[in-house]
């Protein structure tokens, strides 16, 4: 077994208190002596700067270089570590799981969408982690046919994750991606329906999805390169042909984009998507004739980002040339090119179009305005438009299942922080709208006993930024009331406000939850999200500590009583701002967080590097390098009192590598001042997303809460 005395833990008898000057935690904590990580010499070297990196090592597992076995022993160390500190909190974190296990429905079933002729649903069994897919043919009322027994497949797996359903166009074919590792990275089977035994087709390294040619034995799939993990080719595969009956028809050249390849919902064109942050190109291929050769849409251009919807008379064109926040055009089936684009939908300057879902007679437009979703419906007849009517405050709207093209139904999800996910089929042609489905809380749940807020803080530079706030009726507004304050702030992602059922565990013993909407996401539109990455990424971070401020000057929290929480790229914004304001944070839980920025952005050989370019800038160029530099958490640890953390990851992570928070936490243990502590949790078995259960992952949950409880004295 392999030792190294630096990861002994030792564990006292006693509690102490971690109370001091510099800290303001008042927690008590068990006299385990944290994990020491070795440091072995390392310089890194460019545009003139020597920067020592003493815990690089920590990527030898990952590079399968000669300390791997002590990487994993240093991980196993902190695991212990955690757990011993946190070991009086553990039947606590057992109610916590069984409260939150406890208000999901188990015995459950989706909402089922029809395509071709099938009604489709999955269908979820007591005690059962994953579920069912299924299908009943020509009504609900038809026997049922389990096409996937992901309850059965999973038996025996730690992860197992089953994804990219798709039916052939005779619906005799099921063609679906399996990874039992958590990279993200999945092999495609196909089962025949009729007889219920999987083909002897097998294709490893995808995506997970697949599209089928309307032949019913051609698939088109995204590969993946096995070292990166970026999707860089677009294969056609013939059943039954093996390997000789597989084959590139697009390569990537640009590594900086992301491809993959769909299918047009009226059935006629297989369409390839290569897209980047700033441009984008989509080719087109007969779906009657896949051995045909795929035509550019369009070619891209510089800056210009576009995406097609195929009518039956016409293509309607997604894009920002010209219009920030994207205007739609249209052209003809027969010329495509940018010269034949007639405007159809006008840029505005108040309204982000960020989706379109096309029918035989309407589209419906998806919208954000003042920071909100919307959902507009258009005649393709008259050309007359309408809105639909939500009446809360922050809320989320999205369309849902939408597979049939010859409809005047429409299905949209909504959801906000006090209202439960629920399922809309709305009428584009008599306006009526019927609920299917609205999320079950077992053991009661009434919105009436809770508030939800929307603020706006003004941050430096004198913008406004949205806060999304929830709390329990009778919460106090006296400075001293626990708040959990979220964040992302990346990629143009919007961090909506939705429902969550675990977070009644939070709400129910006094928290407040916010999220902070800044920018670096697209909530307030496409200039939203170009303030808030490379370089002017720093805004992200200071809007976050801004919107904190606010909070407490408004008297919902006190920084002796605020919590911070992000993961993956907002795990870098916790490490970002733990840096820059420690003191405004009783507590941070900072998950996959993407902290080593640098680094990891000069190593094209980490999955998903280059394709992030465009996101952070690329280090090898010295300007970016220098501003990367100035905000990376890793690169700007300091001699001073930082919050207490929990730090999470998972081993397998695709996204963002184990050994970034790894290296993180040595550095922060060898530096930093004061007694506050910093706990550090690996899933061993796991990647970027946690546990593939459907209940396991609130173990996590769990895990969090009982840290943030803990700080605040609660215990019970």
């Amino acid at each position: 077994m392999h030792k190294n005395w630096n990861y002994m833990i030792i564990i006292g008898a006693m509690a102490i208190s971690c109370s001091d000057k510099m800290t303001k935690n008042t927690a008590s904590w068990p006299t385990a002596t944290a994990p020491i990580a070795e440091k072995k010499m390392h310089n890194r070297i460019i545009h003139g700067d020597t920067i020592a990196d003493d815990y690089y090592w920590m990527n030898d597992y990952f590079k399968k270089g000669p300390d791997s076995a002590e990487v994993i022993a240093y991980l196993e160390a902190e695991n212990s570590y955690t757990s011993a500190m946190l070991q009086d909190t553990e039947k606590f974190q057992e109610v916590l799981f069984h409260e939150m296990k406890g208000r999901i429905k188990e015995k459950d079933e989706s909402v089922p969408y029809l395509k071709n002729g099938y009604y489709y649903y999955s269908r979820t069994e007591e005690g059962k982690q994953y579920y069912k897919f299924c299908r009943k043919k020509g009504s609900l009322d038809a026997p049922e046919e389990i096409l996937l027994d992901v309850d059965d497949m999973a038996e025996g797996y730690a992860y197992y994750a089953a994804s990219g359903f798709s039916i052939s166009p005779d619906n005799k074919l099921l063609a679906f991606g399996v990874d039992t590792v958590s990279r993200r990275e999945y092999t495609i089977y196909v089962k025949n329906l009729e007889t219920g035994e999987l083909l002897p087709d097998k294709i490893d390294r995808t995506s997970g999805g697949t599209t089928w040619a309307n032949d019913n034995k051609t698939l088109f799939y995204t590969a993946k390169n096995p070292v990166t993990l970026l999707s860089e080719k677009i294969r056609r595969y013939t059943l039954g042909l093996g390997a000789g009956g597989d084959v590139v028809v697009y390569e990537e050249k640009d590594n900086t984009n992301y491809i993959g390849v769909g299918k047009s919902k009226n059935g006629k064109h297989i369409m390839i998507y290569s897209g980047g942050t700033l441009s984008s190109e989509v080719h087109l291929l007969d779906a009657d004739h896949p051995n045909g050769v795929f035509k550019v849409f369009q070619p891209r251009m510089k800056e210009v980002l576009y995406s097609v919807t195929a009518l039956a008379d016409r293509f309607l064109i997604l894009t920002n040339d010209g219009a920030k926040n994207f205007q739609v055009m249209e052209c003809p089936l027969d010329k495509t090119d940018k010269e034949h684009w007639k405007e159809f939908i006008p840029h505005r300057e108040d309204v982000l179009v960020s989706d379109i879902d096309e029918f035989k007679d309407y589209i419906v437009i998806s919208e954000r305005k003042n920071g909100l979703t919307q959902m507009a419906v258009r005649s393709l007849k008259d050309g007359h438009q309408h809105y639909l009517d939500f009446g809360e405050a922050a809320y989320t709207v999205y369309p849902s299942t939408n597979v049939e093209y010859n409809t005047d139904m429409v299905r949209y999800g909504y959801t906000s922080l006090v209202t439960p996910s629920s399922t809309f089929d709305y009428n584009m042609n008599t306006k009526e709208k019927t609920l299917r489905k609205q999320q079950e809380i077992v053991g009661g749940y009434d919105a009436d006993h809770y508030v939800t807020e929307r603020l706006f803080a003004t941050v430096a530079d004198g913008t406004q930024v949205p806060i999304s706030l929830v709390y329990k009726k009778g919460f106090p507004k006296n400075g001293n009331s626990p708040l959990l304050l979220y964040g992302y702030g990346s990629y143009g992602m919007s961090m909506d406000p939705t429902f969550n059922s675990s977070r009644l565990s939070l709400l129910d013993r006094g928290f407040a939850y916010a999220i902070a909407h800044i920018r670096g996401g697209e909530e307030m539109g496409r200039q939203w999200y170009e303030d808030g990455k490379m370089m002017n990424k720093k805004n992200t971070f200071t809007d976050f500590i801004d919107c904190a401020n606010y909070l407490i000057s408004q008297k919902y929290t006190s920084s002796d009583h605020l919590y911070a929480q992000g993961g993956s790229a907002g795990g870098l914004l916790m490490g970002a701002v733990i840096n820059m304001a420690p003191e405004l944070w009783n507590g941070v839980i900072a998950q996959v967080p993407f902290v080593d920025v640098v680094n990891t952005m000069l190593d094209e050989t980490i999955p998903l590097t280059t394709n992030e370019y465009d996101e952070w800038g690329n280090p090898n160029e010295q300007a970016a390098y220098a501003y990367m530099k100035s905000y990376s958490p890793y690169e700007n640890i300091e001699a001073k009192a930082y919050p207490n953390l929990l730090v999470t990851t998972g081993l397998h992570d695709s996204q963002v590598q184990y050994f970034e928070p790894a290296k993180w936490v040595a550095k922060l243990r060898e530096i930093k001042q004061g007694n506050q502590v910093i706990l550090f949790k690996t899933d061993m078995s796991y990647g970027h997303g946690g546990a593939s259960g459907r209940f396991d992952y609130l173990k996590d949950v769990a895990l969090n809460y009982a840290f943030l409880f803990k700080l605040e004295g609660i215990t019970e």
